[in-house]
């Protein structure tokens, strides 16, 4: 066990029957009495535990029995995009249910969007408890580096007024319910690896759409960084960007030459005008030279950086999502080349695909950590002041 276990751990522990008690999380997991409490006290709030009956005595008084809380509580989940939002509500197992999908603009700021965001999310617990659930918190998949601890955005490119927005408190505010924010990309990786690679320690998951992000799970927990600005491949310098500037204030980022954003600009000069990945994807599909030529030119600069990341993190498996994963060429031009780039043991077992769930993995991410990590400490945000940026 590590030794900072998360409520997951915990959680883990008591259903699988590793632990029944706080007294056995204390032996197991070789914390002192008072923090185990403090823990199993947070997920009982927070409605993850339940603590009743009587175990077994060892010489004291009896411990009272825990439990994982099995009912048919769900979290609210939105994935959102710099220019759309998908939200759906995300049951204990993995099953998503209500999914919708809205435009947005994102890059338009703040206020609007929790004015958009609360709008639709009050919607769709509106339904769910008209069909008997219990909604006990929300999860929200941020375009961009999130302060997980304070729930606030920092310094997202292509979006002007968000920087150390509270965005946690503020929507827990508006929707009287506790809420969790984290990156886009992060929560990608959680939701494939919970639902789908939980026997997998060691994950990168790609979101290669308007944009590109990386989440990365290490050890079987998300790896955020010091300031969650881990996994952001989006702003590494490539060749073939040259002095192309890129919307963070750099330049020659790869975001400028593989993202879909930047093939849209690309097509519209030199070859058929696209209106969304959707377009672009049907131009491949149907064959087209120049589409395909560009996203298997954008797969090859993606793998170039993900050569480095593979040799320096050694993962078990580098997973393709977002919308441009569906495109062939662009997956098999990031298998080639990191077979061609990385250390033969780096890829002796290494596993590169594409998401298994798709375009819910967001969603699954957001929901679960919500459900299985907690958020109790947000609890009383409904009635507390709401904090500036």
């Amino acid at each position: 066990m590590a030794e900072s276990p998360s409520n997951q751990d915990i959680l883990r522990m008591v259903s699988s029957g590793a632990a029944t008690s706080r007294a056995e999380l204390v032996r197991e997991l070789g914390l002192a009495a008072s923090t185990v409490s403090l823990r199993v006290q947070e997920l009982v709030t927070a409605g993850l535990l339940t603590e009743s009956g009587e175990g077994a005595s060892r010489g004291g008084r009896r411990p009272r029995l825990l439990r994982v809380r099995r009912d048919d509580g769900v979290a609210l989940a939105a994935d959102l995009g710099s220019h759309h939002g998908r939200m759906a509500a995300v049951g204990p197992d993995g099953t998503v249910m209500d999914a919708t999908d809205h435009s947005h603009d994102l890059t338009a700021g703040p206020e609007p969007a929790v004015e958009w965001l609360a709008g639709r999310l009050g919607a769709l617990a509106e339904r769910q408890r008209a069909a008997g659930r219990t909604v006990t918190g929300a999860g929200v998949a941020f375009p961009g580096p999130v302060d997980v601890a304070t729930g606030r955005v920092l310094s997202p490119s292509r979006m002007p007024g968000w920087h150390r927005f509270p965005l946690r408190d503020v929507l827990a505010r508006r929707l009287g319910m506790p809420v969790f924010v984290d990156n886009d990309a992060t929560l990608m990786a959680v939701g494939e690896h919970l639902t789908a690679r939980q026997r997998l320690e060691h994950l990168v998951v790609v979101k290669v759409g308007r944009g590109i992000g990386c989440g990365v799970i290490s050890g079987g927990r998300p790896y955020r960084g010091a300031n969650g600005a881990a996994g952001d491949i989006s702003h590494v310098r490539v060749d073939a960007a040259q002095d192309r500037p890129c919307s963070c204030g750099n330049i020659g980022c790869l975001e400028t030459v593989a993202s879909g954003a930047a093939l849209q600009r690309e097509l519209a000069v030199q070859g058929p005008a696209v209106d969304g990945t959707a377009d672009l994807l049907r131009l491949v599909a149907d064959g087209d030279p120049y589409a395909t030529t560009l996203v298997r030119t954008a797969g090859r600069h993606i793998g170039t950086v993900l050569s480095v990341v593979v040799n320096f993190f050694n993962p078990q498996a580098v997973v393709l999502g977002g919308a441009l994963a569906a495109a062939e060429p662009l997956v098999a031009s990031v298998r080639g080349v990191l077979y061609e780039r990385c250390l033969p043991m780096a890829t002796a077992d290494l596993e590169i695909t594409t998401t298994v769930t798709g375009r819910d993995s967001g969603l699954l991410g957001a929901g679960l950590m919500v459900l299985r990590e907690g958020v109790p400490h947000l609890a009383d945000t409904a009635g507390s002041p709401v904090p500036r940026p």
